[in-house]
């Protein structure tokens, strides 16, 4: 994340120091959900936003000391930065402190499809399951999150849907610092209209349907098929007539021309 004071940059390097030594910190994701994103109208800044289907993968460890939760996306046939799609929570059973990570902050891809704000609703229910009364660390924001005012205006929006407080200490409004007061105060809704999370029999009822669908594309395109087939041999007949009729017609006049110069 970008720093804003010395103390907070000293923070932000011991927190990566800690995720990059800590044994769980490479941990690949264990369960997975099959996510559905809705199509949105096209975005005049982020573009098309047709339907998609992404997988969401989750990984959980806990002990005494420490409890991670960390949730990835992954995009069918398509590769992300290794810092982005990915989102984590750690708790300091000793501190009672809830840390939001990555450092470097949230990027999701595709942008503007409500990811954000799911990831984060995620956490938030796992946070307030496990440890509600616990305190949550402040978090320092990109200054590239805000490269835009579209951009600044999803993320905190985002943001504060979730239960945080959006803090600009420059009047320029380009470095942010994001806090809450205690897991408690975080909420674990989303936007449910935009991503949904399929069961298996959700998965299986679509394929199922988009069978039938195919079925019934496949009867309707032998349907027309077979018309055009029929209106192409009609055609023919007519061609036939028509020639005939033309070859009767000259003849005709022909002979007339004949006789009349005879």
């Amino acid at each position: 994340m970008t720093d804003t004071t010395a103390p907070e940059a000293d923070a932000s390097a011991e927190n990566q120091e800690f995720e990059e030594a800590h044994p769980w910190a490479e941990l690949p994701p264990e369960e997975f959900r099959l996510l559905r994103l809705a199509p949105l109208p096209v975005d005049k800044v982020t573009g098309p936003r047709p339907l998609r289907f992404i997988q969401l993968g989750r990984v959980e460890r806990s002990d005494k000391f420490d409890s991670l939760l960390r949730l990835t996306l992954h995009l069918p046939d398509q590769h992300v930065h290794k810092e982005q799609n990915v989102v984590e929570v750690w708790a300091n059973h000793e501190e009672k402190i809830i840390r939001f990570g990555p450092d470097k902050g949230l990027s999701t891809v595709p942008e503007n499809r409500g990811l954000g704000r799911f990831m984060l609703a995620q956490c938030a229910a796992w946070a307030r399951r496990n440890y509600a009364h616990y305190q949550v660390a402040p978090i320092v924001l990109p200054s590239k999150d805000a490269f835009s005012e579209d951009a600044r205006t999803r993320r905190d929006h985002a943001l504060m849907a979730q239960g945080f407080t959006i803090e600009y200490p420059d009047p320029l409004q380009m470095k942010a610092q994001c806090t809450a007061q205690r897991v408690s105060s975080l909420h674990p809704d989303w936007n449910k209209e935009k991503v949904q999370i399929l069961s298996l029999v959700d998965a299986a009822s679509m394929l199922e349907q988009a069978d039938h669908n195919l079925h019934e594309q496949d009867n309707k395109i032998r349907k027309l098929e077979e018309r055009i087939a029929t209106y192409k041999r009609e055609d023919g007949g007519l061609r036939f007539t028509i020639a005939c009729l033309v070859v009767f017609s000259v003849f005709q006049a022909s002979l007339l021309i004949w006789i009349a110069t005879n």
